[in-house]
């Protein structure tokens, strides 16, 4: 099979190139810098990471900042799609609600930090917050956008076979027809949430969270577990965009199996 072999060779290409960067890494990091602040070794960094884990820190960091994740990207999707619906679907409220959204939409999410902490104080809801604002402008524009392109004869279709109230349209024809688009904004929202995460954990909500003690390692000079914290936000940002991908590509779009985009 022509397919599986390219495939097999793209992932022994990718894997030899990871192994490359590894060990140029070890040796620029051994021999060349020679000063693990400024760039700490290979094995540096997996002895700290066993350090990490096994000493307990690791572990109650990641469920901490997972649990301050949930929180923003479950309001950005209880928020953004919703209102992307109706901006969608209803001209009038289209036309009332979206010069709200575009004066907010380019303001920074760190700089709602200030009013995270007015608002909410020093608790988890202030870092999930942050991260509320950094999902949710791009699921609800993605949300608004697919149902502003739902072709008219859909929606003419709809009403011929019965669809006639818009509660019905919106649930039948508009929301199927728009999953595409929902599901690359919810994609969009989480990558973004995710690299608000160290942001929003910075300003002192919680004693743990990985962007909390990756910058307290810093103060402390430890660079190898800064770095260590850094590959953990990077595979694990990684993991829910894949997991996200399996479970919208087998539940949500595989109607869309064969077709080529």
């Amino acid at each position: 099979m022509p397919g599986r072999g390219l495939r097999r060779n793209s992932g022994w290409l990718a894997l030899g190139s990871l192994i490359v960067a590894l060990g140029l890494w070890q040796i620029v990091a051994e021999y060349v810098v020679r000063d693990p602040f400024v760039l700490p070794s290979l094995s540096a960094v997996a002895l700290a990471l066993v350090d990490l884990v096994t000493r307990g820190p690791m572990l109650t960091d990641l469920s901490i900042s997972i649990y301050h994740f949930a929180i923003g990207l479950a309001a950005a999707l209880l928020v953004g799609v919703p209102i992307g619906i109706l901006m969608g679907w209803f001209k009038e409220i289209d036309t009332a609600v979206n010069p709200l959204i575009e004066l907010l939409r380019p303001i920074p999410p760190l700089a709602w930090i200030p009013f995270a902490i007015v608002w909410f104080g020093l608790t988890h809801q202030s870092a999930g917050f942050v991260i509320f604002i950094g999902a949710v402008f791009p699921i609800l524009i993605n949300t608004y956008t697919g149902f502003r392109n739902v072709p008219k004869v859909f929606v003419e279709a709809g009403k011929m076979l019965g669809c006639t109230s818009s509660l019905n349209l919106i649930r039948y024809i508009a929301l199927p027809a728009s999953i595409p688009s929902i599901a690359a904004g919810i994609r969009i929202g989480t990558g973004v949430g995710w690299m608000c995460l160290v942001a929003a954990e910075l300003f002192g909500v919680s004693n743990y969270g990985l962007g909390k003690n990756m910058w307290h390692y810093y103060y402390l000079h430890q660079m190898d577990n800064v770095v260590v914290y850094m590959v953990v936000l990077g595979v694990l940002g990684l993991l829910i965009d894949m997991v996200f991908r399996f479970y919208v590509d087998r539940r949500l779009l595989r109607w869309r199996e064969g077709e080529v985009l």
